[in-house]
């Protein structure tokens, strides 16, 4: 869940957020001794609880709560595809290793949607709801066989995840203004990296599908995806960092444009996500 996306969005109905949060800097260096298992249980039980106690007594919540709700939006797009994706996956020809791997992550979207849930009730607000029915996998066509094509069912699994990445990745320049929430951020940015890179190599690793992929983005290069995903993948190919050319030679090490935009995750802004994922939502 991209829980400082949700933070940044915020920030703009309530440019007081941050002062909000900092009084509880404890609460994120207790996020720091939780690791790899950051992502999945210990910030989303913790950052719910934080919030509910910035905001539910302030009888001013409607523009959280329609943040919160947006950010809910987004979680059942992607819980109720592992969903799907989970309950296909023998059918599909996924190994066991490959649905563990699909099973861990429904469960994760799960606890997000219901963590969400349970915030915005706290608000006094009323969070939306949405089936398996309110969404269009196929993304109007564009993967017509999603669930029945194992190749296909992964496809969308890293259009989804390498998504998320630049995602979180797009909000991690403006929360400079709290050193704990941007650690924090950057934490859970690389287990959704290492998210994205296993889906990645379940693509690569069977052998019907061979996907000329990496567990990285290469320049823009779409890894076999289709061309209606390329806005997924536009602008990875930057080879500049804070001003900075990194294709040079360095101590007689040559750094390609290849190379040079593997070491990076490029941003993607909340409309450039929003214009993505609209295919998905009927």
């Amino acid at each position: 869940m991209n829980i400082f996306n949700v933070i940044k969005e915020i920030e703009k109905v309530d440019p007081e957020v941050f002062e909000r949060l900092d009084p509880r800097r404890n609460v994120f260096k207790h996020f720091a001794g939780f690791g790899k298992k950051l992502a999945a249980t210990a910030v989303p039980l913790a950052f719910g609880s934080m919030l509910n106690k910035a905001y539910a007594q302030t009888g001013s919540n409607t523009a959280i709560v329609e943040v919160l709700n947006f950010a809910l939006t987004l979680e059942y797009l992607e819980s109720e595809f592992y969903k799907q994706a989970v309950i296909a996956a023998p059918a599909v020809g996924a190994n066991a290793a490959a649905q563990g791997a699909l099973t861990l992550i429904r469960d994760h979207e799960a606890q997000h949607v219901a963590f969400l849930r349970t915030t915005i009730t706290s608000l006094q607000g009323t969070p939306v709801t949405f089936t398996a029915a309110n969404f269009d996998y196929t993304a109007r066509g564009a993967f017509a066989d999603v669930f029945t094509n194992y190749g296909t069912m992964l496809a969308v699994a890293q259009a989804f995840e390498d998504t998320g990445v630049r995602a979180y990745k797009g909000q991690a320049g403006n929360l400079v203004a709290s050193n704990a929430v941007l650690q924090a951020a950057l934490q859970i940015h690389s287990v959704e990296a290492r998210h994205a890179a296993h889906i990645r190599r379940m693509r690569r690793d069977v052998p019907t599908i061979a996907a000329p992929v990496k567990p990285w983005i290469t320049l823009k290069d779409r890894g076999g995806l289709p061309a209606a995903t390329q806005p997924i993948y536009d602008g990875e190919e930057l080879t500049t960092q804070a001003t900075v050319n990194i294709i040079m030679n360095a101590n007689g090490i040559n750094i390609t444009a290849e190379a040079a935009s593997e070491a990076f995750d490029e941003p993607l802004t909340k409309d450039q996500v929003l214009a993505i994922v609209t295919p998905f939502i009927r």
